[in-house]
């Protein structure tokens, strides 16, 4: 039974996952990127923390992105240090400012079936970037300055995401006899989409349409005109490769004020005089979480069959769910996220509801195209005024979207995975049950849906309303109403077990060397924290949890070593084993003939609450901290 927003939410009370039940029909799956030697994932590239799965085609192919750069030296990577990529702790705090040299912490990667090495992740440059284990001619660690991202990709080898512009120096004029050079970059995100079709790769810039300031001359106010560099994101291609993402059309009035204020106040004759392009650069770079350079922004889509004489997609900007008052200095967004072969997009916008201007909320939303080739705007209507915000993640080519809405239920704030037909808009959004009859209070929010029904997403794993809660990955599929998580269709290698006859299972024990030279062993553990992208035949690819070790560290936060034999110390428990936790990897799931894992000798324990940026968060975090609002993800 599908249940609508307008009836009552069933609260279900519930203790434990291992009450979770799943549909036998669902298929089982194995993890095509598990090293079998090491029980270990080939989940994020080296000289990185993390590693996110975000789009898989269907030619079992995907694109994702690591983060969390390390510092290493030669001598690291030399004694192998760098193969225990692995540890838990060992990542670089990455700071922003005009008085540093700008440090990307964010990095692009492909995998393959057909690779060397089936579906590792094999770093992937854009706009010049390079890998966060080069090391230079004195054996130092390459500082690459461009932050990258793939959201997505089609089976015409065009992948899609977004990167920062490299980092320029302006010698440095000031009282700070130490300070050489000022640091800054034309833009700080840019829409890119890359074809590898070809060799060498293609990469084609989509400018969004406002990067550029500019006055007119008014009294004592000279003419001017500063290149800000805009901000776009490509979230979505299809297969007639058209691009659907978000970009900035002007600036604020808060952020025109401030540019004009580094303009104004720029004496070329004072003794400390700070250019306009570093008080711009000052403007744009996050402090405390906020940009004072903010943008209008709006859903956008570019076709890459038309390109101009200037290199450029042709982009269409798609209609905001309101009219913006002449006189407001807010600013309104709206952002497209996904893209279907019908050129139907998705995403979310500013909206009035009911009209009401006091009302502004973020809605989900989908753009159609009219009779006469125009997009449309779309409000996604639940008739239900608690709910305090939604979004559209994805739309497949039968025009069913899935998106998440946000309200209280319970007295707790939680979010609730929709499925809505935009082809009869006249029909309430329908929220699926999950695991267990009526409406649970566990929050969830789906991210893909094939043109099969199924639909992939994470979801809460415990009913604990005082502490955080563990997000598991499901698969849902929309034909028979059939929710599962996707651990429980699991077959046990891909759990971290292995076989020790006659259908008997135990945990498999990772070995590491500690620096005092004694072997000290873990028990693997695997566990699927999100879905992010299914293709039509299954293949699913997100991100997982992989139990790994910690290292110890001094008070100056150096890691710990035996000079003698070069082997890190390990961070040990009361018993003297290895202290451990969970670190995100991506992982590539497939269909297996093989039986789903029902062994239980070992405990099962619940993984911690993901923290940081994972998948969307760049794609829609960042942006919105230039306006500081809260909205849903």
């Amino acid at each position: 039974m599908k249940l609508t927003l307008d009836k009552a939410l069933s609260l279900v009370a519930m203790g434990v996952l291992g009450a979770i039940g799943s549909a036998q029909a669902a298929p089982v799956y194995e993890i095509v990127n598990l090293d079998e030697a090491t029980y270990d994932l080939r989940g994020t590239i080296a000289a990185t923390r993390t590693g996110y799965g975000m789009g898989v085609n269907a030619n079992d192919e995907m694109v994702g992105i690591s983060n969390g750069k390390k510092n290493l030296s030669e001598e690291d990577i030399e004694n192998g240090i760098i193969d225990i990529e692995d540890a838990l702790n060992g990542t670089e705090t990455i700071t922003y400012s005009i008085f540093r040299p700008i440090e990307a912490n964010n990095f692009t990667f492909t995998a393959a079936a057909n690779a060397a090495e089936a579906w590792k992740p094999e770093f992937f440059s854009i706009a010049g970037t390079t890998p966060p284990d080069e090391i230079d001619d004195e054996g130092e660690q390459v500082i690459n300055s461009v932050d990258s991202f793939f959201y997505a990709m089609n089976n015409n080898d065009i992948k899609v995401g977004a990167y920062s512009a490299p980092e320029k120096t302006l010698e440095y004029v000031g009282t700070d006899e130490d300070q050489e050079y000022w640091y800054y970059r034309d833009f700080e995100l840019r829409g890119v989409a890359v074809s590898t079709a070809q060799d060498p790769a293609i990469e084609l810039p989509l400018v969004p349409p406002y990067t550029t300031f500019s006055r007119e001359e008014d009294g004592d106010k000279p003419a001017a005109t500063v290149e800000l560099g805009g901000w776009s994101a490509a979230a979505d291609v299809n297969e007639s490769n058209i691009v659907t993402g978000y970009g900035s059309t002007e600036l604020s009035s808060f952020a025109e004020d401030n540019v004009n204020s580094c303009i104004d106040n720029y004496d070329p004759d004072a003794d400390n005089p700070v250019p306009v392009d570093i008080c711009v650069q000052a403007n744009q770079f996050p402090v405390n979480g906020r940009r004072n350079i903010q943008y209008q922004t709006r859903a956008l889509v570019w076709d890459l069959n038309n390109i101009d004489s200037d290199g450029n997609a042709a982009v269409t900007e798609l209609p905001l769910g309101l009219t913006p008052p002449d006189d407001s200095n807010l600013v309104y967004t709206a952002q497209g996220l996904g893209i279907n072969n019908n050129a139907d997009v998705v995403g979310r916008s500013h909206v009035y509801r009911y009209g009401d201007t006091d009302n502004l909320r973020q809605d989900a939303a989908y753009w159609k195209k009219d009779a006469n080739g125009e997009y449309q705007y779309n409000w996604i209507n639940f008739k239900d005024n608690d709910i305090l915000s939604s979004i559209a993640y994805d739309i497949n080519d039968d025009g069913l979207l899935v998106g998440s809405y946000r309200k209280y239920i319970g007295g707790y704030l939680r979010d609730k995975f929709f499925i809505f037909d935009t082809n009869n808009p006249e029909t309430l959004p329908i929220t699926p049950e999950d695991f267990n009859p009526g409406i649970s209070d566990l929050s969830s929010k789906a991210k893909d849906i094939n043109n099969q029904g199924q639909v992939v997403g994470y979801i809460e794993a415990t009913y604990e309303k005082e502490k955080p809660r563990p997000k598991v990955g499901f698969l849902y599929n929309h034909n028979d109403q059939e929710f599962v998580n996707i651990n429980d269709q699991l077959v046990c290698e891909s759990k971290g077990y292995v076989s020790t006859g006659d259908n008997t299972w135990e945990r498999h024990k990772v070995s590491v060397q500690d620096g005092t030279g004694e072997e000290l062993t873990y028990s693997s553990e695997i566990y699927i924290v999100e879905a992010t992208s299914i293709n039509e035949d299954g293949t699913i690819t997100g991100t997982a949890f992989i139990r790994k070790p910690g290292y110890q560290y001094d008070d100056e936060g150096n890691l710990l070593v035996n000079e003698e034999n070069g082997l890190p110390y390990f961070a040990l428990d009361g018993n003297g084993d290895p202290v451990t936790s969970f670190l995100p990897r991506m992982v590539v799931l497939k269909p297996t003939s093989g039986e789903a894992c029902t062994y239980t000798d070992v405990p099962e324990e619940k993984p911690y609450e993901r923290k940081g940026a994972a998948s969307f968060a760049w794609l829609l975090a960042l942006p919105l901290l230039w306006f500081r609002r809260r909205l849903a993800k």
